[in-house]
């Protein structure tokens, strides 16, 4: 086993997660994610050779991660607009009472952050990722102001559509 395929399976064990997670949070459907999923693993093995240590690997994956996604999105709303299903998020908490209220709450949290503009969304999910404000700064090349303003919004956002506003 070369050197790029042994950072390519460091890669895919270390964030082969958080990409599944980034990129359910640009599409909707369960089929769209995994079909970006594969994009952006193709495009991380073919940039692999480019990668010259300047950031982390995890950092360097999510930014083509990030690239890919947005490329997806415009492709797909230049072709179509339509809207994709949403993805079910299972719990295997114990108690099927407990079960059904976590999923609940679960599908509220996603189709409120999927109601979120991009730059929040995109934002939020790099910062729910583990990625630090310059981390996520520089995978979406604004400033780390910036993040720190999205993410409040954000923040802000989330508490008023899932009701954890000041007045309730």
């Amino acid at each position: 086993m070369d050197a790029r395929d042994r950072l390519f399976q460091q890669a895919m064990a270390d964030c082969g997660a958080g990409v599944t997670r980034v990129a359910g949070s640009y599409v909707r459907s369960t089929a769209e994610r995994d079909d970006l999923v594969q994009e952006i693993w193709l495009a991380v093995w073919r940039a692999l050779p480019s990668f010259r240590g300047e950031a982390s690997l995890k950092t360097f994956i999510f930014r083509i991660a990030h690239n890919r996604s947005v490329t997806e999105l415009a492709r797909r709303r230049t072709a179509h607009g339509g809207a994709g299903e949403l993805e079910t998020i299972e719990d295997n908490a114990p108690g099927p009472e407990q079960q059904l209220q976590d999923l609940r709450d679960a599908e509220r949290l996603v189709r409120a952050v999927q109601q979120l503009p991009l730059g929040l969304r995109q934002t939020l999910t790099l910062r729910l990722e583990g990625l630090s404000y310059a981390e996520i700064a520089e995978v979406l090349g604004v400033s780390e102001s910036n993040v720190a303003v999205r993410l409040n919004r954000a923040r802000e956002r989330l508490s008023t559509r899932l009701g954890g506003g000041r007045g309730k």
